[in-house]
């Protein structure tokens, strides 16, 4: 297998199992969902989790079990016997749309499936995933399997050029340019998504949330780099902010 080919699928098989670590596809729903990355060498690929696994969980993947698909949905590459999951088309009608998005991934987060089925919209709660909910998520209308092309197609365009898109009773996708980026925007999104929950219960549907005001604040602040006792010490770009990736990605990477 060519070098790049099986660090993708590496990376993608880690991105799985990073999923389950965190809560977003344990339990009943622990089959449920994917991570995708494109091949950097070749766009018009991507390595995603199957389906006709002996053993079918998010956690137990490993860099041999990702099959390659075509943006298409088409599989052109994978184990004996696997096949595309069920909602392929999830990710490569997003890879057509979004040239600019190099990782997509699905999951049921329950908490996130809930406040969607209970039309409750997402407000900024917490500081993780603020600006993922900044402005109200679209949502798909329908709790059905994303199976055709006219289906992934709908979600595509509903995302836009945005991160996240929710599906009525059913779950999330989340996009990034990398997979630190979508897999950290779901965790977020299902942060914020149980936040709102508490909130419902402890008040109702009309509880207050971060306002805008409050959120221009951080976005209009300079960098710290910027800042006189930060100069020389932290570079231009800014802080390294892999670091808790780092730490999900080393500890889901044990064993492979």
């Amino acid at each position: 297998m060519a070098s790049e080919e099986y660090d993708v699928k590496r990376e993608v098989a880690i991105a799985n199992r990073i999923l389950s670590n965190l809560g977003l596809a344990t339990g009943i729903t622990a089959d449920r969902g994917h991570a995708s990355m494109r091949l950097p060498s070749d766009p018009g690929r991507f390595a995603v989790k199957g389906r006709q696994y002996a053993i079918d969980s998010l956690s137990s993947m490993r860099p041999e079990d990702m099959i390659i698909c075509d943006t298409d949905g088409f599989l052109t590459e994978g184990p004996k016997g696997i096949v595309q999951c069920s909602e392929i088309k999830i990710h490569s009608c997003i890879y057509q749309v979004r040239p600019d998005v190099q990782s997509v991934v699905h999951v049921h987060p329950r908490y996130t499936v809930l406040l969607s089925t209970l039309n409750q919209p997402l407000a900024p709660l917490c500081q993780e995933g603020m600006m993922l909910v900044r402005n109200p998520l679209p949502i798909w209308p329908h709790a059905k399997i994303i199976q055709s092309h006219d289906e992934g197609m709908e979600v595509a365009h509903l995302l836009g050029d945005g991160s996240a898109v929710l599906l009525f009773g059913h779950g999330a996708v989340t996009v990034g340019e990398s997979l630190s980026e979508s897999v950290t925007a779901m965790a977020e999104l299902e942060e914020q998504s149980r936040m709102n929950y508490l909130a419902l219960c402890a008040l109702g549907r009309d509880y207050p949330h971060i306002p805008e005001a409050l959120i221009q604040e951080i976005t209009a602040r300079p960098g710290l780099s910027e800042l006189d006792h930060f100069k020389g010490v932290i570079p231009q770009g800014g802080m390294n902010m892999n670091g808790t990736w780092n730490y999900h990605a080393a500890v889901a990477s044990e064993g492979l």
